[in-house]
């Protein structure tokens, strides 16, 4: 009967104590959505079919947002000097990507703020802006020209 009591007393402590209660809560911790983060100088509600596009070509390639992706946009609504505030905050959430839309300003906004996640320059020509050295170097760089197709009704 002793050790019956024994392990009683242990499981009360364990669950009452708040020294323990902190261990408990490292269990199970769910799985962190791989972030992107979405840097544009313009507003949302006219980049609606672009942001369509996106989504969908995520899905394609199998990354479902709230599932295993999750994406975080900041708009600079045409105002280009919130852009180095909107990528530094973009940068503070760790995302695994940022995609800067909207050309040079937005590229360079997003190149300035960090030096170690990979940006996706999205309407900017990376060569003649000085974001890479040249395009030999495009390949090896963070930097990734590209256009995005029309969203299809």
């Amino acid at each position: 009967m002793r050790r019956r009591e024994f392990i009683a007393l242990v499981g009360r402590a364990a669950t009452t104590s708040p020294t323990l209660w902190p261990l408990a809560a490292f269990a199970q911790q769910p799985e962190r959505l791989a972030l992107v983060g979405f840097l544009h100088i313009g507003a949302a509600d006219i980049f609606v079919p672009i942001v369509s596009a996106f989504r969908k070509a995520l899905t394609e390639a199998g990354f479902v947002e709230g599932k295993s992706v999750a994406i975080e946009f900041r708009w600079a609504e045409g105002r280009y000097e919130r852009l180095p505030d909107l990528a530094t905050e973009l940068v503070s959430l760790r995302p695994v990507l940022i995609v800067a839309g909207g050309g040079q300003p937005t590229a360079l906004a997003a190149k300035a703020a960090t030096l170690t996640i990979p940006i996706l320059f999205v309407g900017s020509d990376v060569t003649d802006s000085g974001l890479v050295a040249s395009k030999p170097c495009q390949a090896r760089s963070r930097a990734s020209p590209t256009t995005m197709p029309p969203a299809s009704s």
